[in-house]
């Protein structure tokens, strides 16, 4: 069994705490927070020790892996807590809040042998798996076009990072694995209409090297939630609907 603890639980940190108590093979054994209100509902319902330090948790609990749902800012020193102690990670979405940051966790990463992944869900979406498996078989040929819209209303929860490193992680990492090859260049345009901080909308193009263009329409603005991705090529449409799972192909008469 492998012994598996959650930092940070928040909205993110109980579905985690959720899904691990669940999984074969694994042993939720602690939660650190810093919130002893939540920590003591969260010690009832899932019958785990709780500290209100991560530190503390790590000396006196030494699970073997970690999953890291503090707010952005706090990634880098909590995920460098973990590694540098000899603790697997899995940190959510964005890695970190700077480059360098990110750079940082990846290089000890390497040099320390430890694990590190990061929480993009959206990577493992039934749809977006199936319609990587008909782009490497060839169904949709030559892709010339991809275009995202992740629209929804605004998260009060959120309050350390904007829409780009909050939301279009997501798809930045969903165009690479789907299209390939990297990003050579990049427009954008950001907004910041009711979020006190930070920026609220984003509209951006991205060419990539093999010749793709994707345009990305993100905000937290629209009272409801719109989660679509398009990929047109030489034989028609793919469309995803992330939140149904649902994946859609349009073909083109001509083709």
């Amino acid at each position: 069994m492998l012994k598996a603890a959650v930092i940070g639980c928040g909205a993110m940190g109980r579905n985690h705490l959720r899904v691990l108590s669940e999984l074969d093979g694994v042993e939720l054994v602690a939660a650190a927070d810093g919130d002893a209100a939540r920590l003591d509902g969260l010690a009832k319902r899932f019958d785990v020790q709780t500290f209100s330090s991560h530190l503390e948790l790590f000396e006196v609990v030494r699970p073997d892996f970690v999953v890291v749902a503090v707010p952005t800012l706090a990634h880098y020193q909590v995920v460098r807590d973990a590694m540098t102690q000899g603790i697997h990670t899995l940190v959510e979405k964005p890695i970190a809040a700077s480059v360098e940051e990110a750079e940082s966790l990846a290089a000890l990463a390497r040099n320390t042998g430890m694990l590190l992944a990061v929480g993009h869900i959206e990577h493992f979406n039934p749809a977006i798996t199936e319609l990587k498996r008909r782009l490497d078989a060839g169904e949709l040929g030559r892709i010339f076009q991809a275009h995202i819209r992740r629209l929804g209303p605004f998260p009060a929860r959120v309050r350390d990072v904007g829409v780009v490193l909050d939301l279009a992680t997501h798809d930045i990492d969903v165009l690479r694995y789907l299209i390939g090859g990297s990003v050579q260049r990049v427009f954008a345009e950001t907004e910041q209409n009711i979020h006190t901080a930070h920026e609220d909308m984003v509209n951006a193009l991205l060419r990539f090297a093999n010749g793709v263009a994707a345009s990305l329409d993100i905000n937290w603005l629209t009272p409801t939630k719109v989660r679509t991705l398009t990929l047109t090529g030489e034989r028609g449409m793919f469309l995803v609907d992330y939140l149904m799972q649902d994946l859609t192909f349009y073909s083109n008469d001509y083709a």
